[in-house]
């Protein structure tokens, strides 16, 4: 077999359940030329273990173990430090691969010679009544982003690009993370919204295309950060990640760019978190939703 051209990291804690299916959705891509450096993150279920198996099974699967956990953000950039092929990709032990992902996204730049290419994705959501998870469609914000396929454009010219933010619907040249010196945010619930938009100003130029690579999913037990937004301070992180994102567009002269994300987080994100807003016993999350509403863009 040819050497690695694709090195994914792949972090997890307690993620026991899904972690074998995110694994297997790696062994069966249909391009081979990768490697996984798995990240546990102190877990205190199996997912160590689980990890540790798949490592000792499959050589092509590297462990790096936290004694403690540090957070997305720290279990992403311990994977950063064992990089060592032409290109980065992202995948977190809760989700799983498409079987052609990797093929699709490695061939288009490869052809290309592009910064990055990002890729569709879909939620996977529990069965109302069962314990399965079923994929659903395409939304209309991935779309806009990813559909039609672009190759070689820039933000000037694709602005709703920069609606993608997830770390685990691209993959880069290593070389791209090295020469902007681009980690994650640690010590922080959301750490993909300032990463991505970094991204898009940086690069000499990025790919698009409206295949589906990941099936992210939307976890039952409602444990994910995404599905903690009632929280206060998860509230408040993530009003901050929106406005630093917006932040480094806007340093960028991003102009375009910047209203598209207004736009998106104004139809997108806000209406549940004012639904929350209305009967959250703490006025302070009122406060804080309304606070950042006085800065978004119009």
């Amino acid at each position: 077999m040819s050497s690695p051209a694709i090195t994914v990291i792949v972090p997890g804690r307690d993620v026991a359940e899904f972690a074998g299916e995110a694994l297997r959705s790696l062994q069966t891509q249909t391009l081979e030329r990768w490697r996984a450096v798995l990240v546990d993150d102190g877990s205190t279920d199996d997912t160590r273990r689980l990890f540790a198996d798949a490592a000792a099974a499959d050589p092509r699967f590297e462990l790096v173990e936290h004694d403690e956990p540090r957070g997305l953000g720290a279990a992403r950039n311990s994977g950063l430090d064992l990089v060592d092929t032409p290109y980065t990709a992202f995948l977190d032990a809760d989700d799983r691969l498409r079987p052609g992902a990797l093929e699709r996204l490695w061939t288009t730049l490869e052809s290309s010679r592009s910064d990055f290419v990002v890729g569709a994705y879909v939620r996977l959501r529990p069965d109302a009544d069962g314990p399965e998870y079923t994929a659903g469609d395409v939304q209309p914000w991935v779309s806009a982003a990813t559909d039609p396929a672009r190759t070689g454009t820039t933000l000037t010219e694709h602005p709703s690009a920069s609606g993608n933010i997830v770390a685990w619907s691209k993959l880069s040249r290593t070389d791209f993370w090295h020469a902007h010196g681009l980690r994650f945010p640690e010590g922080r619930y959301y750490e993909d919204q300032v990463v991505a938009q970094r991204m898009y100003t940086l690069a000499t130029a990025f790919d698009v295309v409206p295949d589906v690579v990941v099936d992210w999913r939307e976890r039952r037990d409602r444990s994910s950060i995404t599905q903690r937004l009632s929280e206060v301070d998860v509230l408040r992180d993530y009003l901050e990640a929106l406005g630093e994102g917006i932040a480094v567009l806007r340093a960028a002269g991003a102009d375009a760019a910047v209203a598209e994300r207004g736009r998106l987080i104004r139809t997108l994100d806000l209406p549940p978190l004012q639904r929350i807003a209305e009967t959250h016993p703490d006025p302070v999350y009122r406060i804080a939703l309304e606070a950042f509403l006085e800065t978004l863009p119009a």
